[in-house]
Formats: C-alpha cells, sequence, structure tokens
C-alpha cells in the first residue's frame, strides 16, 4: 500500500496518536454533532419565511390600502 511496510505504517499511527491525541475527543464530538444536526435537518419541514422585505412594506404602505 503505498510502497509503505506494516512497520512504517505502524510508526506513523503512533506518531498521529501522540500528537493529535488529546485533540481526538474534540474532533469525535463535533463530528457527532454535525451527523446529528444534519439528520435532525433532513426529517424536520422546510420552514417559510412569510416576514415582508423591507422594500416590498414599504411599497404597500406608499400605494395604501387595497
Amino acid at each position: 500500500m503505498f510502497g509503505l511496510g506494516i512497520w512504517e505504517l505502524l510508526i506513523i499511527l503512533v506518531l498521529v496518536l501522540v500528537l493529535f491525541g488529546r485533540k481526538l475527543p474534540d474532533l469525535g464530538e463535533g463530528l457527532g454533532k454535525g451527523i446529528r444536526n444534519f439528520r435532525k435537518s433532513i426529517k424536520e419541514p422546510d420552514e417559510i419565511d412569510v416576514t415582508p422585505k423591507e422594500g416590498e412594506e414599504k411599497e404597500k404602505n406608499k400605494k395604501g390600502p387595497s
């Protein structure tokens, strides 16, 4: 695999764990929250924004009551 033997891969894995070992739980937590939010957003129906835009509101007030 990429010209690397098993021992080289083990050394690289140990170095990565030493360098990033303390940050891995935080990365896992962030990834889990992101996946949960993604699944939640897929299951929920889309929200419809019915508030008038600022420019449209001014135009309606200028025209008068309908």
